[in-house]
C-alpha cells in the first residue's frame, strides 16, 4: 500500500514537471502551429530521455512535423549517464537467465556509448568471436509507458487549441511516436529485423551487414557481430579528385541498394542516416558475380558468371530498430509514383498518389488533381537533380490531408528514409539525382510484374473488344439520339463550387427566415406595449418579447462576427 502511494506521487510530481516545462515553453501551442522549433527542442531536452526520444523519432517523420520542425528535432542529443556494471550484470542475468561469464570470455565493464534507451559494451564470446552487446537500462520499458501516459494526460490538460486552426493533428502524431518508440524498445524485434536484413544485403556488392546471435539475445539485451569503420558523415569533406570520385560511386551504391531493398527485398532500413553507415576499406581483389546465367538442354546444363572486381571499401549498416515492409500491391504503388513523378506527368501523379493514400473523408478527386497540379508545376519545371523532395514531399502530405486523404503508414516510413538518404547521398555527389536512379528500378520492377505474354493476351483482347464495340456505334448512337428526343435522358449541371454555394444560400435563407420571425415578434411585442397601459400582465409580456428578440440579434451578430474573424485568420495562415 505503502510503495502504491509512493508511485503516485512520483507520478503526479512528475505530471506536474510535464505541465509545468510545456506551459514555459507554450509547448502546445508552438506544435500545434509549428512554431518556434527551438523552444520545443529546449522542453524535450529539459524533459529527459524519453521524451528526447520522442523527439529524434519526430525527426525521421516528415507526415508529422514541418521541414523546419525535422531538422531542428535532429539535432536532438540524448546524454545519458551510464550503469554500473553491477546494474549491467543484473539486467543480463535477470533477461537472459545466465552470468556474463556464462556466455562471454570477456566483456568490457565500461560502455562505449550509452544513450536513452541503452548502453553498448564490447565483449568476445567463448569461441572468440568479437560481438558488441545492448543492454537496456533498468526500468527503461516502465519508464517509456509511465512518460508516455502521463505525457497524454499533460497534453489535455494544458490550454485547449481548436483543431481548424492547427497545422498538425496532435493527437495522431502521439499515436504514431509511441508506436515507434515502443518497437524501438523491443530487442527481440530489433535482432530478428538484423537477421532478415542480413541475409538479404549482407555481401551485396560493397554492402556488409552484422550478424545477428539470436541465441544469445533476449528481451532487453541484443548481441550483435563487431564491425569496424568510421561513420560515412567523416567522408562528406572531400578534396581530392580520387575522393570525389570514391564519394560518387558511393552514393550510387548506396541509392542501388536502397532501391533494390524497396523494389526487390519489399524490406527497407528506415533510418539510413551517417551514423548507421560506417566506411571501411577492404582488399582491392576480391570479386562480385555481376551477371549470372544458366540453361538446361536435354541432359547438358550450361553455366555462365560474369564477375567483377569490387572497389577497396566497404560500407556497413547499423541499427535495425527501425525498418519498413511493403506489400507488393503498395511497391506497386511507388513504382507508379516513381515513373510519374519523373515523367512530370501531372494527372498521372495524382493518379499514383491516390494508389498510396486511404481515404478519411469525402473527396474532391478534380479538386484534388487540380491543386496538386498547381502545387507540381514549379517543381516539375526544375531538374530531377535541384528538388528539394523531403520539402516537397511534406507539403504534399499536407495537400493530402486538407484533402481527407492520409498517406499510408508504411508509404510515410519510406518517405522518411528516403528524405534521410537523400540527404546523406547530397553530401556524398551533390549532383546525382536519386529519382533518376530509382527510374530504371521502378520499371525493371513493373516489367517482371508484367509478363510481355499477359501484356500481349491484354491488348489482343482490348483490341477485339475495341472492334466490337466501333462496329455497335452507330446503333447505340441512335438509340440514345432516340431517347433524348422523347425525354428519357436528363442532362445534369454540376457546378464545381456548389456544395460551398449552397451551404452559404442554406445560410442566408435560414437568416432571413429568422429575421422574419423576429420582425413578427418585434411588431407584436409593440402592439401588446401599446394596447396594455390598464393590463400590467399584457405589458410585461410585450417586454418580455423585446427582451428575446434583442436577445436573439445580439446572438445573430455575435455569431457573424466570429465567423467572419474566422474566415479572415483561416485566409491569414
Amino acid at each position: 500500500m505503502e510503495n502504491k502511494q509512493q508511485t503516485e506521487i512520483k507520478q503526479g510530481t512528475r505530471l506536474k514537471e510535464i505541465i509545468t516545462v510545456m506551459r514555459k515553453y507554450h509547448f502546445i501551442s508552438n506544435f500545434y502551429h509549428q512554431r518556434d522549433p527551438e523552444a520545443i527542442c529546449n522542453a524535450l531536452q529539459e524533459l529527459g530521455p524519453t521524451f528526447i526520444k520522442l523527439g529524434q523519432i519526430l525527426s525521421t517523420r516528415p507526415d508529422l512535423v514541418s521541414t523546419d520542425y525535422a531538422q531542428a528535432l535532429r539535432k536532438l542529443q540524448d546524454q545519458v549517464k551510464a550503469d554500473p556494471f553491477t546494474s549491467v550484470e543484473q539486467t543480463f542475468e535477470e533477461a537472459s537467465g545466465k552470468q556474463i561469464a556464462q556466455v562471454f570470455k570477456s566483456f568490457d565493464p565500461e560502455p562505449f556509448a550509452s544513450a536513452s534507451i541503452g548502453q553498448v559494451h564490447r565483449a568476445v564470446l567463448l569461441d572468440g568471436t568479437p560481438v558488441v552487446v545492448k543492454v537496456q537500462h533498468p526500468t527503461v520499458t516502465q519508464l517509456v509507458n509511465t512518460d508516455l501516459a502521463l505525457l497524454r494526460r499533460a497534453v489535455k490538460m494544458v490550454k485547449y487549441v481548436p483543431a481548424n486552426t492547427a497545422v498538425v493533428d496532435l493527437d495522431r502524431t502521439l499515436d504514431e511516436v509511441s508506436t515507434s518508440l515502443l518497437s524501438e524498445i523491443d530487442t527481440l524485434h530489433e535482432a530478428k529485423n538484423g537477421e532478415e536484413f542480413y541475409r538479404l544485403n549482407n555481401g551485396q556488392g560493397i554492402f556488409v551487414v552484422p550478424k545477428v546471435y539470436l541465441k544469445y539475445c533476449a528481451p532487453r539485451i541484443l548481441v550483435n557481430q563487431a564491425m569496424t569503420g568510421k561513420s560515412i558523415r567523416e567522408l562528406f569533406d572531400a578534396s581530392s579528385a580520387a575522393e570525389q570520385e570514391r564519394n560518387r560511386a558511393l552514393a550510387t551504391a548506396l541509392v542501388r541498394n536502397f532501391m533494390k531493398q524497396v523494389f526487390v527485398d519489399h524490406f527497407f532500413h528506415a533510418d539510413p542516416h551517417p551514423g548507421n553507415i560506417l566506411f571501411t576499406t577492404a582488399p582491392g581483389d576480391q570479386l562480385e558475380t555481376s551477371r549470372e546465367f544458366t540453361h538446361s538442354f536435354k541432359h547438358v546444363e550450361l553455366a555462365y558468371q560474369e564477375q567483377t572486381p569490387l572497389p577497396p571499401y566497404r560500407l556497413t549498416y547499423l541499427d535495425f530498430g527501425m525498418m519498413g515492409r511493403l506489400t507488393p500491391v503498395m511497391a506497386d504503388g511507388i513504382a507508379e509514383v516513381v515513373l510519374a513523378l519523373t515523367s512530370k506527368d501531372q494527372h498521372r501523379i495524382a493518379q499514383a498518389v491516390l494508389g498510396i493514400c486511404n481515404q478519411t473523408g469525402e473527396l474532391d478527386q478534380q479538386r484534388f488533381s487540380r491543386e496538386l497540379s498547381n502545387f507540381m508545376r514549379p517543381y516539375l519545371a526544375e531538374g530531377l537533380g535541384q528538388i528539394d523532395f523531403s520539402n516537397m514531399l511534406y507539403r504534399i502530405i499536407q495537400l493530402c490531408e486538407d484533402n481527407n486523404l492520409q498517406i499510408k503508414p508504411e508509404v510515410t516510413m519510406l518517405i522518411k528514409a528516403f528524405g534521410t538518404l537523400e540527404s546523406t547521398v547530397a553530401h556524398l555527389d551533390p549532383d546525382i539525382s536519386m529519382m533518376a536512379v530509382a527510374r530504371p528500378f521502378g520499371l525493371s520492377y513493373l516489367k517482371r510484374k508484367l509478363k510481355a505474354r499477359d501484356l500481349a493476351d491484354d491488348s489482343l483482347f482490348k483490341l477485339w473488344s475495341v472492334l466490337e464495340s466501333a462496329g455497335q456505334l452507330p446503333e447505340r448512337l441512335d438509340t440514345a439520339l432516340d431517347n433524348f428526343n422523347n425525354g428519357d435522358i436528363e442532362v445534369k449541371l454540376r457546378y464545381e463550387g456548389q456544395k460551398h454555394l449552397l451551404k452559404q444560400v442554406e445560410r442566408v435563407a435560414n437568416r432571413l427566415l429568422v429575421v422574419i420571425v423576429l420582425a413578427a415578434v418585434i411588431l407584436g411585442s409593440s402592439l401588446l406595449v401599446e394596447s396594455s397601459t390598464r393590463h400590467p400582465h399584457i405589458y410585461h409580456l410585450g417586454v418580455f418579447g423585446y427582451a428575446i428578440s434583442l436577445g436573439v440579434i445580439a446572438i445573430l451578430v455575435v455569431s457573424e462576427l466570429w465567423h467572419r474573424f474566422k474566415h479572415w485568420r483561416n485566409s491569414k495562415k
